[in-house]
């Protein structure tokens, strides 16, 4: 048996989700409001999507060149959270090394007795902003504050991996910004958001649910490293 050569190509673009949803919530797309709350609806579904857990699709890696005297740096605006980060020191030559630094939360940043000590970073502490615009008009960017604060320029590098957000629904593209294997899941969940603004959908509601949680959650036990993981503990635990 014969197949094509050429590779699958099926997506679904935001009209066809739209209507996919309505007609699973048992309407139809009629007006031009519907398709703006559904849009609506399906924003708030990726903010859902990014307190769910890891959506390994957003991870990015990012670099960020320290300056001596300087703690604080700026995330993309973008960011969700970091999930790993090391210092890299002689990047670009034959002895370029990552050093492994640690997150720390707001309480033991706080508890620092010297917070201008400066040397090599060991510590990170992660200031998840909003990155929304602020009453006065300021972009709340995400930060990191580094401990010790470094003492040279251009010799330490914070590498970094974080979680960014999901690209609006409609914005630049008619596809959404997640991989085909989240479209029965995306489908499911947005059938389920648009039954909730139906009265003559209620009915619906349970199996709706049943069915987005279901693809949800297959979607998300695939979307998972794949690799071994061995934990050792440190010596001074021994």
């Amino acid at each position: 048996m014969s197949t094509s050569a050429s590779p699958p190509v099926f997506n679904l673009n935001l009209n066809d989700l739209i209507e996919e949803a309505f007609e699973r919530a048992g309407a139809e797309v009629r007006t031009g409001y519907e398709f703006r709350t559904a849009r609506r609806s399906l924003n708030l579904m990726f903010a859902e999507w990014a307190n769910k857990g890891i959506n390994l699709w957003t991870v990015e890696q990012g670099m960020v060149p320290l300056i001596a005297d300087q703690a604080t740096y700026d995330l993309p605006v973008d960011t969700v959270d970091l999930l790993e980060q090391v210092i890299r020191t002689n990047a670009g030559t034959s002895i370029q090394s990552d050093i492994s630094i640690s997150r720390i939360s707001v309480s033991t940043y706080a508890t620092l007795p010297n917070k201008t000590a400066t040397g090599r970073p060991i510590q990170i502490y992660v200031n998840r902003l909003s990155g929304a615009t602020s009453s006065l008009a300021v972009v709340q960017f995400p930060t990191v504050t580094m401990w010790p604060v470094p003492n040279v320029s251009n010799t330490y590098q914070l590498v970094y991996w974080r979680l960014r957000r999901m690209l609006d629904s409609g914005t630049g593209v008619n596809t959404q910004d997640i991989p085909f294997r989240f479209l029965p899941a995306m489908v499911a969940g947005l059938a389920y958001y648009v039954a909730l603004k139906i009265p003559d959908a209620m009915p619906r509601l349970p199996m709706l649910k049943a069915m987005y949680d279901e693809a949800w959650q297959e979607a998300a036990d695939e979307d998972r490293q794949k690799a071994s993981m061995m934990m050792v503990p440190r010596q001074m635990y021994i």
